[in-house]
């Protein structure tokens, strides 16, 4: 594949090592300015809405501009606001600054997956978007090694050591992306593929509602906010308190249970960007959204400290597969177009499934307890599992006209 895909999964690495640093010492900064906990618990959402509210105008500034100038500005604007963040001298100070950030973030995330999708080959588009998965996965587990020594020193130290790693990072994306080489790649990727006149065309939000009646973009956003409810959100969220409160467990059987998780997603990220490049898009989407419901279905039924583990590595193996194949049927329906705006929606999807996760999750665990929440996201699950089954393989076919 070409070295674009390896320069972007190693600035994926330095973002999540950076936000690995800084996730747990968010909350506990916002609480040295004596607001509630619900108000410090904003700090940490307000940056998930910013990135859902600015990505509709990031996918079109990146057929406009370019992906290497928004990646590259994006990267810049986390970096600068994350360091300044660390300077914060009250709650609002941080509040906005944390806000301005999650802006940045859509920019580099929307970016950086057009950017993937148009330098690679139909047949390489799995194994790219794993790629940039995997960067960010080994950066996460990366993170929070050190985050515990750095927080114990200073709670404002993680904010300017996370500004470095995105200034590092805009300075690759600066010195090793090069917009001349990135259009010959695009160039060449299109007339690989036979679709170097529909290459040419800019795909915009009218193309969207277009795309939205096609099933297999339809199962692409499904999983995507699948993946966000369950991965990011219910999981991150709702199962720590389950592992504590109901199981009766240490924390630290917490941070085992997600680094089974995640070593689980790493170790398949090959397979699962082969199968969904090799085998097609649609066995892989199933084998990821009925790993995740098989996970959910565990949690219901097997209440114990096993049943967690087991769980946490059907998640991973899920995760595996569902972080190629629906980004790469994204890609076969913008067929090496400009389409920011297809690609920021399905992004959008999955921001929408990370907050409404834990709200969710959260409330119906709070009055109906811990399986009923279970239960719901396996009815999600299974729903999804079901709706991709409905879908028609993408890999190979000409991507459809949306102009």
């Amino acid at each position: 594949m070409p070295r674009e895909v390896g320069v972007v999964a190693l600035i994926a690495f330095f973002v999540a090592l950076g936000f690995g640093l800084l996730a747990p010492a968010i909350p506990l900064f916002a609480n040295t300015f004596g607001v509630s906990v619900f108000a410090a618990g904003s700090i940490v959402s307000v940056f998930a809405l910013m990135r859902l509210v600015s990505t509709p105008a990031v996918g079109s500034s990146v057929n406009r501009f370019g992906e290497r100038m928004i990646l590259t500005s994006g990267l810049a604007f986390v970096g600068v606001s994350s360091f300044l963040a660390g300077f914060s001298q009250n709650y609002t100070q941080l509040l906005v600054l944390r806000g301005l950030g999650g802006i940045g973030s859509a920019m580099f995330s929307v970016s950086a997956f057009t950017l993937l999708l148009r330098v690679v080959r139909p047949d390489q588009r799995g194994r790219a978007a794993n790629a940039f998965q995997g960067g960010f996965l080994v950066g996460g587990l990366a993170g929070p090694a050190v985050g515990g020594v750095i927080l114990a020193w200073s709670v404002r130290a993680p904010f300017f050591i996370y500004g470095v790693c995105l200034m590092f990072a805009t300075v690759v994306a600066a010195s090793m992306l090069n917009k001349n080489r990135i259009a010959r790649l695009e160039a060449q990727a299109a007339k690989d593929s036979g679709t170097e006149d529909s290459a040419k065309e800019t795909l915009t939000w009218r193309s969207v509602a277009r795309a939205a009646r096609i099933r297999a973009y339809q199962s692409a956003l499904v999983n995507n906010f699948a993946t966000g409810f369950i991965s990011f959100g219910l999981r991150a969220s709702v199962l720590p308190l389950f592992v504590v409160v109901a199981l009766g467990a240490s924390p630290a059987m917490v941070g085992v249970g997600f680094l089974v998780s995640s070593l689980t997603q790493v170790a398949l990220l090959l397979p699962g960007g082969r199968m969904a490049d090799n085998i097609g898009r649609k066995p892989a989407m199933l084998l990821g959204s009925g790993l995740n419901a098989l996970g959910m279905l565990v949690l219901l039924g097997w209440e114990t400290t096993p049943g967690f583990f087991a769980s946490m590595v059907l998640f991973g193996t899920g995760g595996a597969f569902l972080g190629a194949a629906p980004a790469a049927v994204v890609g076969d329906v913008i067929g090496g177009r400009k389409g920011g705006p297809v690609l920021a929606l399905s992004q959008m999807m999955m921001d929408i499934g990370t907050i409404a996760g834990p709200l969710l999750a959260g409330l119906i665990a709070d009055k109906a307890g811990f399986p009923a929440a279970f239960g719901l996201t396996a009815v999600l699950a299974v729903i999804v599992f079901a709706f991709t089954a409905s879908m028609k393989e993408t890999r190979g076919l000409p991507a459809p006209k949306l102009a």
